[in-house]
Formats: C-alpha cells, sequence, structure tokens
C-alpha cells in the first residue's frame, strides 16, 4: 500500500518483489493480482484512497493518437543549431550514458514553468525551478546550473524541442561542453522519455491548475527523488536513482 501511494504502478511492484525476493515466491505478486485488489473491491476505503492518490495514473480511457510526422521542414528560427539526425548513434540506442532529453512543463496559464530533464540510458529525472521566467536567459542560466554538477560523461549531449527558451544555447554548451541537439517540428515522440516523465509529472502539477511559483527547487527535488526511486521494466526492475547512483561512483573512483 505504500508503494501505491508512492505512485509505484502495479507493475513496478510486482517486478521489484521479483527481483527482492528472488527465492521466496510466498513475497511475490503478480501486477494482475494487485489490478484485481484495486479495481475489483466495489466497497471500502482502498479504492477511494487510490483514485485521491491517483495511484494508477492517467484517467484517460483511450490512448492519445500520434501526431504525424513532421518531417523534416526547417524551421525559421535562425539560432536553431544541430538537429537530432546529426545526434551520435549513440545516443539513439541508448548504449552510453550521458545523453539528455528536455522540455518546459507549463503551470496554468502559461503563468509559469519548470525545466525536466531525463537521461536516456537510466531514466534519471532532474528538476529545475525556474522562479523568475521562461526567457532564454533565465532557462540557460538554470540549466547550466543544474547540470554543471554533472561529471563530462554524464554530459555528452541534451536534445530539446524548438521551443525560443533554448534560443541562447550556445551559452550553454560553451558553459557545459554539452552539445544541444533540435528535433524536428512538432514531433514529441524524438523525445520520448521526456514525454513520458512529464506525463508522470501531472500527477503532482495537475495541467490547467498548478502554478510553479508556488513550488521551490526543494519541493522539485523531492518529486524528482520519488520519480528516481521508481523500479523500471526496461532497466531490470532497478530505479533510476540506482543507476546513476553506479555511473556518478564509476567517475568518482575512475
Amino acid at each position: 500500500m505504500d508503494l501505491l501511494r508512492s505512485r509505484w504502478s502495479p507493475r513496478q511492484i510486482a517486478g521489484r518483489l521479483a527481483v527482492e525476493y528472488a527465492d521466496r515466491p510466498e513475497l511475490r505478486v503478480s501486477h494482475e493480482t494487485i489490478y484485481q485488489a484495486v479495481y475489483l473491491q466495489s466497497r471500502g476505503n482502498l479504492r477511494a484512497e487510490l483514485a485521491e492518490q491517483k495511484a494508477l495514473r492517467s484517467g484517460r480511457l483511450h490512448r492519445r493518437a500520434r501526431a504525424a510526422a513532421a518531417g523534416a521542414v526547417r524551421s525559421s528560427r535562425p539560432w536553431l543549431g544541430l538537429r537530432i539526425s546529426q545526434r551520435p548513434a549513440e545516443a539513439a540506442d541508448r548504449a552510453v550514458p550521458g545523453h539528455w532529453e528536455g522540455d518546459l512543463l507549463i503551470g496554468a496559464r502559461g503563468g509559469s514553468a519548470i525545466a525536466t530533464l531525463v537521461e536516456r540510458a537510466t531514466r534519471f529525472v532532474v528538476l529545475v525551478a525556474l522562479p523568475d521566467s521562461r526567457v532564454s536567459e533565465h532557462v540557460i542560466a538554470q540549466l547550466t546550473t543544474a547540470m554543471a554538477g554533472l561529471p563530462a560523461h554524464l554530459r555528452r549531449s541534451l536534445t530539446w524541442d524548438q521551443g525560443t527558451e533554448m534560443a541562447q544555447h550556445a551559452e550553454f554548451s560553451l558553459a557545459t561542453h554539452c552539445p544541444v541537439y533540435f528535433c524536428d517540428p512538432h514531433s514529441p515522440w524524438q523525445r520520448g522519455s521526456n514525454e513520458n516523465t512529464n506525463g508522470l509529472l501531472r500527477q503532482y502539477f495537475p495541467k490547467g491548475t498548478h502554478d510553479f511559483r508556488t513550488t521551490t527547487q526543494t519541493d522539485l527535488n523531492t518529486v524528482a527523488d520519488e520519480l528516481n526511486g521508481r523500479p523500471r521494466q526496461t532497466l531490470g526492475w532497478a530505479t533510476p536513482g540506482e543507476k546513476m547512483a553506479q555511473l556518478m561512483t564509476v567517475a568518482t573512483t575512475g
């Protein structure tokens, strides 16, 4: 129940239990059993509490259709630099850590925002407060501070959409030695890990109602810690935090 309150999905819970109790089947449970316990109880507090906690993620009844591919049309923004087609193959296949995806998560009525960063190999999340504004100068300064503490081998690239908040991306790359690659127009799937993370963040910061000016960097760190503490099937049911800690340990002892 505590894991559901922490917004772990039933599949994440079942997968992690299978790893931690590989030799004790009596302590494991399938994700279907967890789903049934939630959905088949017509009475009691469990169902109501989980609904309130939004532990089972999105309330949508149908999958959203993917937008049509935009092609390689060049936008009129002269400051755009490297395109995603120029990004190293090691970033595309997630073989090498240090390649990030980023975007802004916009608050109510467009009046506030935060920056979200996801490392492609580990799915590790960094959330960055933008207390002053989302103009490029401020966004670049905050992103530079957030990335500066990482070792060089974990700052290989950053992929972003064509938002004007990255107009001064050259200053970011100069300060961090991390090149920025820009997605094709209207192609959010080219930042799939970041898009998925932003969807998860709406559990904490509801779209259309949350004002990020009321959210501190400490608040964002708490949410990031929770996301980084969830096991992922793609990581063999390890957590992004565990994977990143391994990489940081290698950097420290290497």
